[in-house]
């Protein structure tokens, strides 16, 4: 039997195979991966000392280092005119020495209110710590708690407080400036000895008793008497309290901002104290 027969063409399309996830799985456990050290890098910053603190802080505050370069171009030649290079105090390591005055303020102060025989000295002090540093106060009143009233002698507790704090001060390196002032009030009739010579006598004088202490010679940046030109109550300019000696533990050193190629006889001007040395 012969018929034609209608050819049926099927066209069959071919299965996709199964889409996979991509990278997204990838993407997800490297955020995941990137916490974890994260997590495990705080939990060791935490356990490390502030000397290591603050070379990280350090670190990421200047990771170049580029805080010293001379010029403002990277181009040799170009830019600004080239500056002298500072040694800049970064601000983590600026921060640890802060705390280390804290906790020198704080073994002061638990030290003269533990010894009895200072008695009632704890309110004549003024201990705080300041940008410039560890500040401490030895406020006078009409008395005369600390030297005889207009000289330069000291008293008795005085001697012992200095001592004490000269043994103290000398557990860091940090440089000390010890500046005498006094009230408004003219010192005498003489033209020859003035408020002037009395400031700087009793700041040379506490100056003594640090290191009779135990403070380091060296330690001592200036000695300086500033009279009644800088008053502690200035709309007071005759009150007592405004006679005192002030002794600073700088948080930076003097010349910690000067450029290293200073000549040594500029360095030596700018960080000599005011009392002649031998």
């Amino acid at each position: 039997m012969n018929k034609d027969r209608e050819t049926i063409i099927v066209v069959r399309k071919r299965g996709h195979a199964h889409a996979h996830h991509g990278g997204a799985w990838k993407v997800a456990f490297a955020d995941f991966m990137t916490a974890m050290f994260a997590l495990f890098l705080v939990l060791w910053l935490v356990n490390q000392s502030s000397d290591v603190k603050a070379a990280i802080a350090g670190y990421f505050q200047d990771p170049l280092g580029r805080a010293e370069h001379r010029g403002t171009s990277p181009i040799e030649g170009e830019g600004a005119p080239p500056t002298p290079p500072r040694a800049l105090l970064k601000p983590g390591l600026l921060d640890a020495r802060t705390m280390q005055l804290q906790s020198l303020a704080e073994r002061i102060r638990r030290e003269v209110a533990e010894r009895p025989e200072f008695g009632d000295l704890a309110k004549f002090l003024e201990i705080e710590v300041t940008p410039e540093g560890l500040r401490i106060q030895l406020l006078e009143d009409s008395t005369g708690v600390f030297f005889m009233t207009g000289s330069a002698v000291p008293r008795p507790r005085v001697v012992e407080f200095l001592g004490l704090l000269g043994r103290q001060l000398a557990s860091l390196p940090n440089d000390i400036v010890v500046d005498g002032h006094t009230d408004a009030l003219p010192y005498s009739a003489s033209a020859t000895y003035t408020n002037w010579e009395l400031s700087a006598d009793r700041a040379n004088a506490a100056r003594r008793i640090l290191h009779a202490g135990g403070l380091p010679e060296g330690q001592v940046a200036q000695v300086r008497g500033h009279a009644d030109r800088d008053l502690r109550l200035p709309d007071q300019p005759t009150n007592p309290a405004n006679r005192r000696v002030t002794i600073t533990m700088l948080v930076t050193t003097p010349l910690d901002s000067l450029a290293p190629s200073m000549p040594d006889t500029v360095r030596a001007a700018l960080g000599a104290t005011a009392e002649p040395r031998p």
